[in-house]
């Protein structure tokens, strides 16, 4: 097994860590909206997209590395700890920061499936995978992520009018 592609899947297995528990807190502080609903796909996603890279992985014989998992779990705890604009709680720039957060981790997804198509013509074991569907998957992840966030961004960014 190619040593740089084991440490590649665990970053972006890593990275899933991190998107899993994005998405379910988001979904915590947003359900029954129509962020909710989005969000409870997109976990669902995110699960799948998950459980095929870690099929992946174990058909190559890459074995997850468990202090990545440690760490992602850590900084994705430590990320929690941002200034929202409020001393407690969630507020809507927490919202737009956390759309923002899972798009940037659904783009490094899409970047994963199209390396990995690249190399599967040299790499049988990825032949077996369709990495158009989850390319595609990826877009569609992104296009409504992009769609909410534009929304979270005018929620939490326009100008207050005086009362």
């Amino acid at each position: 097994m190619n040593r740089r592609l084991a440490i590649y899947l665990n970053d972006h297995l890593a990275g899933e860590v991190v998107g899993t528990e994005l998405a379910k807190r988001a979904l915590r502080e947003n359900r029954g909206s129509s962020f909710g609903e989005f969000l409870a796909w997109l976990l669902g996603q995110i699960l799948e997209d998950r459980a095929t890279l870690e099929r992946l992985m174990a058909g190559l014989g890459v074995p997850e590395s468990r202090l990545k998992r440690a760490l992602a779990l850590t900084l994705e705890r430590v990320g929690r700890l941002k200034l929202n604009g409020q001393l407690t709680g969630y507020s809507p720039l927490s919202r737009l920061v956390e759309l923002e957060g899972l798009a940037l981790g659904v783009t490094g997804k899409r970047a994963l499936w199209v390396a990995l198509q690249e190399i599967a013509g040299t790499e049988p074991r990825l032949r077996e995978f369709d990495f158009d569907e989850l390319r595609r998957r990826a877009e569609e992840q992104l296009a409504g992520l992009e769609r909410l966030r534009i929304e979270a961004a005018r929620l939490a960014l326009a100008v207050e009018s005086p009362v």
